[in-house]
């Protein structure tokens, strides 16, 4: 059994230039294979988490209308869910972990409206383009989808 090049290595105590090369070519095409598609899980990655933000969203608003009989009216918004509106006596919140309306994904805020056209209320994220509409990392994430 040949163990030559072992030796040859041992010896030089390095690589040639052209093993070099052909390693950092081969880096590099698997790069350019590899790196697309994991940019696209990075924009699915965020739809998801809107998603589940506004999932938490609407649970929250459940128990808000426990609470109070009625869900925040439009102008008191998602705050309601975090800073007690005024007259609003049984209120019993915040009703989020966090003391603040997290942003979306994009850092965007997310759209309450009510009374809801698709529900009692909508909580929209219009994605990255931050503009109703759009299609992949610009799609809009809704409560009633």
């Amino acid at each position: 059994m040949e163990n030559r090049p072992i030796i040859r290595f041992l010896k030089n105590g390095g690589f040639t230039l052209l093993e070099l090369l052909i390693v950092m070519i081969i880096i590099g095409l698997l790069a350019a294979l590899i790196g697309p598609k994991m940019i696209g899980r990075v924009g699915e990655s965020r739809q998801t988490v809107a998603k589940q933000q506004i999932e938490g969203f609407s649970s929250a608003l459940e128990m808000y209308k426990l609470d109070t009989t009625k869900y925040p009216t439009q102008e008191q918004g998602l705050e309601a869910l975090v800073t007690q509106p005024q007259g609003i006596p049984n209120w019993k919140g915040p009703y989020l972990k966090k003391k603040f309306i997290p942003k979306d994904p994009w850092g965007n805020m997310y759209v309450y409206r009510y009374p809801g056209e698709h529900g009692d209320y909508d909580i929209i994220s219009y994605g990255a383009d931050n503009n109703p509409g759009g299609e992949d990392e610009n799609k809009d994430i809704a409560s009633w989808e």
